[in-house]
């Protein structure tokens, strides 16, 4: 049944509207007025025009909806959620909605959505009365006996009518036909209820009537009046002299409402001074007592006990009111009639009510909000009722179950359940609460309701990574497509929300995309390869992991680093680099001279691999038998053991293997061919002072080389400018010997000396010793160099040394000068012929100057063997006069020429300091 409170509006039937405000409340009272029976669908009110002032107030109140909190399937009263209409859901009778009450009216309460600007309103459509019940009797003819004997003004109470309605509408009056000895006279009882007394108003004469059928009419004042009719047949006895007689007219009763049935209210009693049958009383209800009285009380009628037959509810009638009568059992019996009054007292028998309405529809235990949302959120509507009157019905409510919730009263017993601080999900999904609600009666009784929140999720946890790092180690040459790890993300969210795929950010490897290195499974994280991965190519891929979720409407997402390294596998064998290989095989010369100790060669190798797998052993393996020949497993040097000159073999072939320390180990094989050949003493010397050196460090070398190399080539450049410009001056060839006897006492003479940078070696063509003047490199033709040509590649063609002559610059050899030598003349002969024909003056130098300015002439001879050249001197020319010049004494052109082919014995025994570097370790 629906609680007696509504609001409502009918444009076409009269509608009264009432807003009150309170500002402890979330929002309005609203009232109505409609009138009963109108037709389904009626609009009876806009609440989106009645609360515009509200509404006006939120955000956005243009998008606000309304909903209505009532319980049923079928509401008398419905509102439309966008439009706030309110309007008729089903048919209103307003008898059976609130039957004889005069108040009667619908409540229900109306939210705003969403809840996050909640605005409350309650809603009362008071249910108007229209005059659609006629007043009717429950007996269509009405039987009553009097004696002819009954005095003027005897009184007997008639059937009452009922009229549903209520006011101007209900019963109002009776009236009786016409007729000479009766009359009636309107009565009201004590609920409201009006009945009528039939009076004598003349004496009784059966002998001249004996009976009379008079119609009694019971009318309301409605529009249009309606009417209701019973015939009353009044039979005339004879007279009994004397009639029971009650101790009083009337009798009031307090009845506690929790009485037990068979409860004594009333003992009746009725006298009658006749004897026998006369005097013999009878008791019993008045025939128009109500069905309902009947139901409840019962009278012992020999007795007169009246006692208690049916439970009584103070709440549903509050009072009775029972018409006795009591009668002999002579002839002509007159009854006699009295009247009980039963005041039902209240006492705390109801426990209260409580009627939550949730968000729910269909599911009465379960309110849903959302995690994350405001403070004083919208949970549930409590109303609480008790039936009970006076402190007996007047209710605490209060709210356990957890202090994320409050409990806020709106007006009189409703309630609102709001979120008392932001729920999180993750944290707790679901709550039980308990609304107690406890009246003040004595003694004090409640009642417990439970219901449960479910907090829905929202999509406020982005996946998470456990580390913002993760590093993994793989071998190189694994297999394409191999599972490597997997990489996951949590995500305490539910559903879509919680539903994470992986991806990874492009970046570049080598060029490259990172997709064709690795790819990984969007659903699982899970990380395989895509190719073949090489250490020597790449050490560490790293790339970046995206996890997002399927969050609506905004997706969240984080990214993790993921580091591989890739380990070493010794899958490259050992790469000899120096000396030059051709077929696995190096030749090497040794000076006769060598002595024990003496550097041979440095094996260079490299390994593409890394930590052991990259540290090299070298160690001879065959032609050593006689350990002539030592080797450091580290470095890889070649020493002799033996002074060369005890040692009757002229060739050597070792065999040497450089390995790794990898497991599996893995090595390379090369053939070293040594051979001897002789050589002026000061080898010897040289050689182990650039032995000594060999230690230097290979970065160090490596630096001072590319300097050097740099500052060779700026100078080269520069000395070309400068020569090219005095070329153009004067082409006159100059002799350093004339000039320097001629032209001692020149009073501008540049101090100059000769060095042995002016010395250079050029291949030999047919024998002849060719002069040149020009320090420029040239490339070599001669086919009987092969040797020499293969030691040059190796060190910057110093090797031809042993089978080339020697050049002396033009500043110091007539340019017609050549010197015819054999291929069968060995070369120490060679140059100690040179030099003994130097020494004995044969070669005198030419001036060629003006001034104190000198010029040179340029010729060459077999210039495509330029590049041959070892050295330019870069500096000016000697003079005469200089201070190293004596003819007394040895000529520097000697000690230069053995100064220089010391050098080129050095460097054609393949141990000169600039180009030795340390070899590969791993």
């Amino acid at each position: 049944m629906y609680q007696m409170n509504a609001k409502m509006h009918i444009g076409f039937v009269f509608a009264l509207l009432v807003v009150s405000f309170n500002s402890d409340v979330l929002g309005k009272n609203l009232k109505y007025r409609i009138y009963e029976e109108q037709t389904v669908g009626s609009v009876i009110a806009r609440l989106s025009e009645d609360v515009a002032d509200v509404l006006v107030k939120l955000p956005n109140p243009f998008t606000v909806r309304f909903r209505a909190m009532q319980r049923g399937s079928s509401p008398l009263l419905v509102v439309n959620e966008d439009s706030g209409e309110i309007s008729i859901g089903a048919k209103i009778d307003r008898e059976q909605l609130c039957q004889k009450n005069s108040n009667c009216s619908i409540e229900f309460d109306v939210i705003t959505l969403p809840t996050e600007h909640l605005q409350l309103f309650h809603i009362e459509v008071e249910v108007l009365d229209i005059n659609d019940n006629s007043p009717r009797f429950s007996r269509a003819l009405i039987p009553i006996e009097i004696s002819e004997s009954a005095a003027v003004g005897t009184r007997i109470p008639l059937d009452g009518a009922f009229d549903p309605d209520v006011g101007e509408n209900s019963l109002h009056a009776y009236s009786l036909s016409a007729n000479d000895f009766f009359n009636i006279e309107v009565r009201t009882r004590t609920d409201g209820a009006k009945y009528a007394e039939l009076i004598v108003v003349r004496e009784l004469d059966r002998e001249l009537k004996s009976s009379y059928e008079l119609q009694l009419t019971a009318s309301d004042m409605g529009v249009p009046q309606r009417s209701g009719s019973s015939i009353l047949k009044i039979s005339i006895s004879d007279s009994n002299d004397n009639s029971p007689a009650f101790e009083q007219q009337s009798y009031i009763i307090q009845l506690l409402e929790n009485s037990p049935i068979g409860t004594l209210l009333l003992d009746l009693n009725a006298t009658d001074p006749d004897e026998g049958a006369n005097g013999k009383i009878v008791y019993s209800f008045s025939s128009h007592v109500s069905p309902k009285i009947i139901e409840t009380f019962k009278i012992d009628s020999e007795r007169g006990h009246l006692t208690l037959f049916k439970q009584v509810d103070y709440e549903i009638t509050k009072s009775y009111e029972i018409d006795v009568q009591a009668q002999d059992l002579g002839p002509n019996a007159i009854p006699a009639h009295c009247k009980i009054i039963i005041k039902v007292v209240d006492v705390n028998d109801n426990k209260p009510e409580i009627n939550i309405n949730l968000m729910s529809p269909g599911k009465e235990e379960i309110s849903y909000v959302f995690e994350g949302d405001p403070i004083d959120t919208f949970v549930a509507l409590v109303r609480v009722q008790d039936k009970d009157s006076g402190l007996n019905g007047e209710i605490v409510c209060r709210l356990h179950g957890h202090g994320h919730f409050k409990l806020q009263k709106t007006y009189e017993n409703n309630y609102l359940i709001l979120t008392n601080a932001t729920l999180d999900r993750e944290k707790r999904s679901e709550y039980s609460l308990t609304v107690i609600a406890e009246d003040k009666g004595t003694p004090s009784l409640s009642t417990v309701k439970h219901f449960t929140v479910q907090v829905n999720d929202v999509n406020d946890n982005p996946p998470h990574f456990q580390r913002s790092r993760y590093e993994f180690a793989i071998s190189e040459n694994n297999s394409p497509g191999a599972y490597i790890t997997t990489v996951t993300a949590t995500d305490p969210d539910l559903g879509e929300n919680g539903q994470v795929t992986y991806t990874i950010l492009e970046s570049f490897i080598l060029g490259s995309s990172i997709t064709t290195y690795v790819t990984i499974d969007p659903s699982n994280g899970a990380i395989y390869a895509l190719r073949i991965f090489d250490h020597e190519e790449v050490s560490q891929i790293t790339f970046v992991v995206e996890a997002r979720d399927g969050g609506s409407p905004k997706q969240l997402v984080s990214n993790t680093t993921v580091a591989f390294t890739i380990i070493d596998e010794n899958d490259n064998i050992p790469v000899v680099i120096g000396p030059a290989l051709r077929n696995n095989t190096a030749e090497i010369s040794i000076p006769k001279g060598a002595e024990s100790g003496f550097h041979v060669t440095r094996i260079r190798a490299m390994d593409r691999d890394s930590g052991v797998n990259a540290e090299l052993s070298c160690s001879i393996v065959a032609g050593n038998e006689e350990n002539i020949f030592v080797i450091d497993p580290r470095s890889c040097d070649i020493h002799t053991n033996v002074s060369m000159e005890s040692v009757p073999y002229t060739e050597w072939e070792l065999s040497v293997i450089i390995q790794d320390k990898g497991n599996p180990q893995l090595h390379t094989k090369v053939l070293l061919k040594c051979m001897i050949f002789e050589y002026a003493e000061s080898v010897t010397s040289t050689a182990m002072t650039s032995v000594s050196q060999a230690s230097l460090d290979v970065s160090m070398i490596i630096i001072i080389s590319l300097g050097a190399i740099c500052a060779v080539l700026l100078a080269i450049m520069v000395l070309f400018a400068t020569r090219c410009h005095r070329e153009k001056k004067d082409t006159r060839s100059y002799n350093c010997r004339v000039a320097e006897s001629t032209y001692q006492h020149h009073p501008k003479r540049p101090s100059r000396q000769i060095h042995k940078g002016d010395i250079t070696l050029v291949p030999t063509v047919n024998g002849t010793l060719p002069i040149r003047s020009h320090h420029r490199p040239s490339p070599s033709s001669s086919p009987t160099l092969e040797r020499g040509q293969m030691g040059s590649r190796q060190s910057h063609n110093s090797h031809q040394s042993l089978n080339s002559l020697v050049t002396i610059s033009s500043n110091h050899v007539p340019e017609n000068f050549s010197l015819e030598l054999t291929h069968a003349t060995p070369a120490v002969e060679q140059v100690s012929q040179l030099l003994s024909m130097l020494h004995q003056g044969q070669y005198q130098p030419r001036p060629s100057f003006r001034g104190n300015k000198y010029s040179r002439s340029y010729r060459y001879a077999l210039q495509d063997m330029d590049k041959f050249s070892l050295k330019d001197s870069g500096r000016g020319d000697s003079e005469a006069g200089d201070s190293d010049y004596d003819l007394g004494r040895d000529s520097p052109i000697d000690r230069l020429l053995g100064e220089g082919f010391s050098d080129l014995f050095l460097t054609d025994g393949r141990i000169p300091a600039d180009l030795k570097t340390e070899a590969y370790k791993g």
